[in-house]
This record gives C-alpha cells, structure tokens and sequence, in this order.
C-alpha cells in the first residue's frame, strides 16, 4: 500500500477531550491521542465548547467552532502541535 493510501485511510470517526488530552478513534481501528497543552486555544475552552466539534473534509480533521480550533488527522499522526503552541514555547 502506498503512504498516500494509507493517508487517505487515516479518517477521524470519533473524538474525545478530556482535561489532559484529545483523543481521536479512526476509521482504521487506531486511537491516536495528544495532550491538550499543544492545543491553547482548545485547552482554554469550555468543556461544553470542547464537545461540540464536528469532521472536517469527510474525517481528515476535526474542527471546534466554539474554540476557533481545527486540527488535522495527518498532524496529530504527526505529532505535530499546534502553532499557537509553537508560538508559545519558541519565544
């Protein structure tokens, strides 16, 4: 298989967040988690604004209107933090 079949197979079906982290299941079985510090403006919200999120681009990414966030299956595949975090740890 190829990576990029692989990629497109990378597809969120369900997501939690917790206190500490976000965890996303995939359409693939796998759950893939990364803690909440890397998403500022997530981490800063409301549990009410952290639940109501929806897929993006039919699973490859999730989006929080409440919490102006969006993060990607690929980057979380990544370990790819957030720039807001970024920002935070690099200056």
């Amino acid at each position: 298989m190829s990576s990029s079949a692989a990629r497109r197979e990378a597809l969120a079906m369900d997501v939690q967040v917790s206190e500490d982290e976000i965890i996303v299941s995939l359409a693939d079985g796998r759950r893939v988690s990364a803690p909440l510090v890397w998403f500022p403006r997530l981490r800063g919200a409301s549990a009410t604004a952290r639940s109501n999120w929806r897929l993006i681009g039919d699973g490859e990414g999730v989006h929080w209107p409440d919490a102006d966030e969006d993060i990607s299956v690929e980057a979380l595949l990544s370990g790819v933090p957030s720039v807001d975090f970024t920002r935070r740890t690099s200056g």
